[in-house]
């Protein structure tokens, strides 16, 4: 069974940083696409960031020029690097992959709260 697990969350005042963490776990031959998505309260679920397998990135324009994606293929895990923090970047974050195991199989993870606030 694969597991994602996410960390790194926490609260931040305005227009700092932090550095979340998505490590996948278990029998896991290659990671294809992954990224991080985000649900701030009464909204619906939005993506923030999306890595493939070779390491082409979207982003949402909110967060452009702001946060970068990046992958460890040798330890499966991606990383979200989130600088120049705004309030309206408060919310659960969620990793989610497509992970390549005895089948292909899209996982999410358990989400990890992020509060931006002075």
């Amino acid at each position: 069974q694969v597991q994602l697990v996410e960390s790194g969350g926490g609260l931040v005042q305005p227009g700092g940083s932090l550095r979340l963490s998505c490590a996948a776990s278990g029998t896991i031959f290659s990671i294809n696409t992954a990224g991080w998505y985000r649900q701030a309260p009464g909204k619906q679920r939005e993506l923030v960031a999306r890595i493939t397998s070779v390491g082409s990135t979207i982003y949402a324009e909110s967060v452009k020029g702001r946060f970068t994606i990046s992958r460890d293929n040798a330890k499966n895990t991606v990383y979200l690097q989130m600088n120049s923090l705004k309030p309206e970047d408060t919310a659960v974050y969620y990793c989610n992959a497509e992970v390549r195991s005895w089948s292909t199989t899209t996982y999410w993870g358990q989400g990890t709260q992020v509060t931006v606030s002075s």
